[in-house]
C-alpha cells in the first residue's frame, strides 16, 4: 500500500499549477502508456500543465487509448520533447527504474533541474536519481501503483472511464491477461473499482487483443511453425527471428508482443525466450512458470532484468552468438528448470 510520507511529500510538490512531464521507458508497452495517460488525465483535472513524452513509438494496438494522440515522441518531434522537458518543474518517471532506460530522453533528463518522482515496480531501482519515489516490486504493474497513488491523494473519486480504461490496459497487459504477477487481492479489487468508475473491461480487452493485422498474425504462426526450438533437457523453448523475417512479415512496433508467451502453453515448458535481431542489437524477451526467475537470469547474462516471470534483455553480438550464449548457460539452471 502507498506510503503516507510519499503522499504528504508529493502533495506539497503539487501545490499550485505546475509544469509537469510524464516519461516512461524506451519501447513503451501497455503498462508504460496506460499508467502515463492515466496520470496525465488526473493531473490535468487537478489543474496542472501536463505533457507525456516517450523516446519512440508504441504498439499500434494501443493507439485507440484516450490521449494517445497527445503523447510526444522524441523520435519524431525531438524539439518539442526537449522543450517541454527543459521547462518542466516536476518529472514523473513511470514504469522504469533507472534514467538510462528512458532511451533517447536520458540526456535531457540528466540535465533537467526538475523534481524527479519515481513510480515503478521493477527490481533494484536507482533511487538516488529521484527526489521522491513510490516503489513496490510486489504489485502487478505501475498502473496499479498509480491507482494506489490516486487513492492516497484522495482523488480516486475523479477517476472516469478514460482513466479507468488506461489503468486497466496497464494492469491487464503487464499480467498477461491475469496469468502472472497476480499474487495480491489488491489487483482484483482495483479492477473492480475501475469497473465501478465506468470501465468496459471486455471492450478494452478486445481493443488490445483483437486488433491484429494479418501480417502480425502470420508472423506469430511463422514463429511457432518455423522458428520454435524445444530443448527438452532444460524444459526450455527458444524462438529466433532475424531481420529478414521481420521484413518478410512487414514488422511494425509491437508485432512480436505476446509471441514469447505462446510456448508456455506446452505443459513441460518452464522457460520461453524470444530472440529478435534488431538494427544495432539483439533483443530478448523471457517468460517463465513457477519460481524460476528470468529477472535473475537476465541480469546475470543478458544486460537486462524485470520481474520474476517476465523480463527483457539485450546483447550486442550476433543472433547466433546470442543463441550460443543461451545454450552455454542453460546447464547452470538445469536443476531449477527441471524440478519444481
Amino acid at each position: 500500500m502507498i506510503d503516507s510520507e510519499f503522499v504528504s511529500s508529493i502533495a506539497k510538490v503539487l501545490l499550485g499549477s505546475r509544469k509537469i512531464v510524464i516519461t516512461s521507458h524506451t519501447n513503451p508497452d501497455g503498462d508504460a502508456i496506460g499508467s502515463s495517460l492515466a496520470l496525465y488525465f488526473m493531473l490535468q483535472k487537478l489543474g496542472h500543465d501536463v505533457n507525456v513524452v516517450v523516446a519512440n513509438s508504441f504498439p499500434s494496438f494501443l493507439g485507440w487509448m484516450p490521449g494517445s494522440d497527445q503523447i510526444i515522441l522524441h523520435e519524431s518531434n525531438a524539439s518539442k520533447a526537449k522543450e517541454v522537458i527543459e521547462s518542466a518543474e516536476i518529472i514523473f518517471c513511470l514504469d522504469y527504474n533507472a534514467i538510462q532506460r528512458s532511451g533517447s530522453l536520458k540526456d535531457f533528463l540528466k540535465n533537467s533541474q526538475a523534481i524527479f518522482v519515481l513510480i515503478d515496480h521493477h527490481r533494484e531501482p536507482e533511487l538516488e536519481s529521484f527526489a521522491l519515489f513510490f516503489w513496490d516490486i510486489n504489485i502487478s504493474s505501475t498502473s496499479e501503483l498509480i491507482y494506489q497513488f490516486f487513492c492516497g491523494m484522495e482523488v480516486n473519486n475523479l477517476i472516469d472511464k478514460d482513466i479507468a480504461s488506461c489503468l486497466f490496459t496497464g494492469i491487464m497487459t503487464d499480467t498477461g491477461s491475469f496469468s502472472h504477477a497476480i499474487g495480491n487481492a489488491s489487483t482484483f479489487t482495483t479492477v473492480a473499482s475501475l469497473i465501478e468508475s465506468g470501465l468496459d473491461a471486455a471492450d478494452v480487452h478486445s481493443q488490445v487483443y483483437n486488433s491484429m493485422t494479418e501480417s502480425r498474425l502470420r508472423l506469430m504462426g511463422f514463429s511457432i511453425n518455423d522458428r520454435l526450438q524445444i530443448i527438452e533437457k532444460y524444459n526450455t523453448a527458444i524462438i529466433t527471428l532475424n531481420k529478414q523475417d521481420l521484413i518478410d512479415f512487414d514488422y511494425q512496433i509491437g508485432d512480436t508482443e505476446g509471441i514469447v508467451n505462446l510456448p508456455l502453453s506446452i505443459d513441460s515448458i518452464r522457460l520461453s525466450i524470444l530472440i529478435t535481431e534488431r538494427k544495432d542489437y539483439i533483443h530478448l524477451s523471457l517468460r517463465s512458470k513457477g519460481s524460476f526467475s528470468v529477472n535473475d537470469l537476465s541480469r546475470k547474462y543478458l544486460n537486462g532484468g524485470g520481474h520474476l516471470n517476465a523480463a527483457g534483455g539485450k546483447t550486442f553480438t550476433t543472433l547466433q552468438q546470442t543463441l550460443d550464449l543461451i545454450l552455454n548457460f542453460l546447464p547452470e539452471f538445469e536443476k531449477e528448470l527441471t524440478h519444481e
